[in-house]
């Protein structure tokens, strides 16, 4: 099996750029891919020599009906009944290399927008740029890091049986809590260092990995940067990490509660706001006070996060992760350094002050959680509640 390790970026996102880069890296083939609603990767795959003449590609609209069992729901509109095709629209600064794939393969992220022009709303990516904008129009942009746990699992076809940890270089099933244990990591030191592989060849950056509270279970946190850019991450690191799993015999779930009994996995989101100017944190003032437009963030998510719990919390195993005992938060109450508040005020330096989202769980779909998150902060700010 052939492996690309090397990081593969564009240096513009011109269409010469792209077909030399084709040609330089010999690519076969090349993934275009879209976040369907649950955060599911689903596209097609074409020669790169058709990708790179920038060929139109189409995906009917029905996408956006399918559950995350693959089932079609029915739902009341034109666009249901005529399954129209809706337009891949290439976002070259997503160009990366497939370094789990057998041949020498790129992955594009794309944009769905309709036959006239207009981008499809309810897109998930699409979603969460109108957010941005809305921040741009009021000068402000917002800053994310979000934290993936997971859980490693023995490989398990049969749905009926409880999924269970791998066993690991000890020869050695894991089975206590081991929050933080540096010898829990080295059990799975094999994955993790393809983990960090493919990171490095698909230009990811991983801020820390850690033992998290559960059996075989781990958590990469991210730099914090553009919501846009982070979530791509996490909707990439999402398949690297099931790559890098299944490599060595076993699975990797964003279940939020995969077993019983056991922490479930969040997808935690760390916010603050910079002035797009001057890139100081409007969280902060002169003196380094919490300013009134924080207290506005905060309230505004106290006040909309309940209505969006079921893009944080979209199916019914979501609910079994929020339960008190688990560090998971039961409420919507804030508090400085309280990990049982569902929104967490971290200590930091005045130009870090933050708040933590604690409600997402992994399996939530990123673009719309960054989305839903950042969009109930705006209305506190922008109603000042």
């Amino acid at each position: 099996m052939s492996e690309q390790n090397t990081h593969i970026s564009l240096q513009s996102e011109s269409q010469d750029d792209l077909k030399d880069l084709i040609r330089r890296y010999q690519i076969d083939e090349v993934e275009c891919v879209v976040a369907d609603i649950h955060g599911v990767a689903r596209g097609k795959v074409m020669p790169a020599s058709r990708f790179g003449e920038l060929q139109p590609a189409f995906l009917p609209f029905s996408i956006f009906f399918q559950t995350i069992t693959g089932k079609y729901f029915e739902f009341d509109s034109e666009e249901y009944t005529t399954e129209i095709d809706l337009r891949l629209v290439p976002d070259l600064s997503t160009v990366r290399a497939l370094p789990w794939a057998r041949h020498p393969s790129l992955m594009v992220i794309h944009d769905l927008y309709y036959q006239n022009g207009m981008p499809v709303p309810c897109a998930p990516r699409n979603v969460l740029k109108r957010v941005i904008n809305k921040y741009a129009d009021k000068g402000w942009k917002a800053i994310v890091a979000p934290e993936l746990e997971f859980y490693l699992t023995e490989r398990n076809i049969d749905p009926d049986i409880p999924l269970k940890p791998p066993v690991g270089r000890s020869g050695r099933q894991s089975v206590g809590r081991q929050a933080f244990s540096m010898m829990a990591l080295d059990e799975y030191e094999p994955i993790i260092e393809d983990i960090y592989k493919f990171a490095s060849a698909q230009g990811l950056e991983i801020n820390t990995i850690i033992q998290e509270g559960g059996p075989a279970q781990l958590e990469i946190n991210l730099m914090h940067g553009d919501p846009l850019l982070l979530a791509d991450h996490v909707f990439i690191f999402k398949r690297l990490i099931r790559e890098a799993a299944m490599r060595h015999n076993c699975y990797a779930t964003f279940m939020a509660k995969p077993m019983e009994l056991q922490p479930g996995s969040a997808m935690h989101i760390h916010q603050s706001v910079v002035d797009a100017k001057t890139g100081k944190n409007i969280f902060s003032d002169a003196k380094g006070e919490p300013t009134p437009l924080f207290y506005h963030f905060i309230g505004g998510q106290q006040t909309y996060l309940e209505a969006a719990t079921c893009i944080m919390a979209p199916y019914v195993n979501s609910f079994r992760r929020l339960m008190p005992g688990y560090s998971a938060p039961i409420n919507l109450e804030w508090s400085v350094d309280n990990r049982s508040a569902g929104l967490r005020v971290p200590r930091s330096p005045p130009d870090a002050r933050r708040v933590e989202n604690r409600i997402a769980g992994m399996d939530t779909n990123p673009y719309l959680a960054i989305a839903a998150s950042l969009a109930t902060g705006y209305l506190g700010m922008v109603h000042r509640l």
